[in-house]
């Protein structure tokens, strides 16, 4: 089982592979999973970076929706390319119960700090603060 740290060089590769897609379409998805299997880390965490960049491109206007509606004044095309990719890796893994929100909203902060501007680390936390809550009354509302 990958460690920690793995997971989250997992979620850079995801991250970078995110932006690339959002800039050059999915056309590109071919390249940017060569572009991760070329990289030098453990074939866990390759792999992981696949699922994750996979999973979270998959579902992206699910995330848009959910980040849409969440997003005061700020519409997702208008938002940093950075910023929304964190956003869109984050939404999809806390919708797909892949990790508690609690956790998948510390490591899009470990994210920006790395890849985005000061001021996103606040914008972040407060748009998967909402997705959260929203998220959490979405489950309550399916439970039998």
């Amino acid at each position: 089982m990958p460690k920690a740290n793995e997971h989250h060089r997992a979620r850079r590769l995801a991250l970078q592979g995110l932006c690339c897609l959002d800039v050059q379409g999915q056309r590109v998805m071919d390249l940017v999973l060569a572009f991760i299997n070329e990289c030098h880390e453990a074939p866990g965490t390759l792999a992981e970076a696949h699922q994750m960049l996979l999973g979270a491109s998959n579902n992206r206007s699910q995330s848009d929706e959910l980040l849409g509606g969440q997003s005061q004044h700020w519409d997702v095309g208008r938002m940093a390319l950075v910023d929304r990719n964190i956003l869109r890796l984050a939404v999809w893994e806390m919708a797909e119960g892949r990790l508690p929100h609690s956790i998948a909203m510390s490591e899009a902060m470990l994210l920006a700090k790395e890849f985005a501007t000061a001021e996103s680390s606040r914008f972040i936390n407060g748009v998967l603060d909402a997705v959260s809550k929203r998220l959490q009354e979405r489950g309550a509302a399916e439970a039998p």
